[in-house]
């Protein structure tokens, strides 16, 4: 039986000799790297792919529904789907064209709603200004530096949409489940969503939001304020993935911080 930690070898009469020379060469291979002050260790895709480790860590927690909120096209959904995530899904976004697309990709999946609405910290209409590469579009003003390093993400637009707090979504959006996730991608704004979830937040299984290293919005939170704000209400930083870089310098400007209850 192929166990999943060593490769398969066919059976036959050159199996057992290519296993003894396979074993062979990574023992003679171990020692010449160990003198150079190198380890070589077996190839593992789970330590690569954070789409897996985030849905192992969503199995561990028993997480019934994934609350995707600013999900865009619903590419954070299909990666949900190709890691094994089976269970519900809820994906908010308050673009109409980024609503479009992520209504197709929800189309035949009984377990996956999408809801055309942005959270907040209070109920209102509201002006989000539209990036030209979609998934920057924000609430807040973009800094320089955003568009410096990503030119494609300048605003070419705006428009009117909903904004609603959890709190007031709440019985809708999670009826009939018990370890609810919440995944923000807001750019920015992620900290009036959770303030306008003041009695959900002690729902939650856990969180996934983005942290910020410099300004990329102007009066959005950085990293510091998001992970004490969070972990103040219960959490715990678990992971921190990998997000938004300046490809001019290779700097990371954004990264996602996920968090599960203590």
């Amino acid at each position: 039986m192929n166990t999943g930690t060593e490769p398969h070898v066919p059976r036959g009469p050159f199996g057992a000799a290519r296993n003894r020379l396979r074993r062979g060469t990574k023992f003679y291979l171990q020692r010449f790297l160990k003198h150079r002050g190198l380890q070589l260790n077996d190839y593992s895709p789970e330590l690569l792919d954070e789409e897996t480790r985030r849905v192992k860590m969503l199995e561990t927690e028993s997480v019934d529904l994934v609350l995707d909120v600013g999900a865009a096209g619903g590419r954070f959904g299909r990666e949900l789907r190709e890691a094994g995530y089976a269970r519900k899904i809820v994906s908010l976004e308050p673009l109409t064209g980024a609503f479009s697309r992520l209504e197709r990709v929800c189309a035949g999946d009984p377990q996956w709603r999408c809801v055309q609405v942005a959270l907040g910290a209070s109920n209102e209409t509201a002006e989000i200004h539209v990036a030209g590469n979609s998934d920057s579009s924000s609430l807040l003003e973009m800094t320089d530096r955003h568009t410096e390093s990503e030119p494609r993400a300048a605003y070419v637009g705006s428009e009117q949409i909903e904004v609603r707090t959890l709190d007031s979504l709440w019985s809708d959006l999670t009826d009939g489940v018990g370890r609810p996730f919440l995944k923000l991608d807001v750019q920015g704004f992620e900290l009036e969503a959770l303030r306008g979830a003041s009695r959900s937040l002690s729902q939650l299984a856990g969180i996934q939001a983005e942290l910020s290293l410099v300004p990329l919005y102007e009066g959005a939170p950085l990293w510091r304020e998001m992970i004490d704000y969070i972990e103040q209400r219960g959490f715990r930083l678990c992971s921190i993935e990998s997000g938004h870089y300046d490809r001019g310098s290779g700097e990371v400007l954004q990264a996602d911080g996920i968090f599960l209850r203590r």
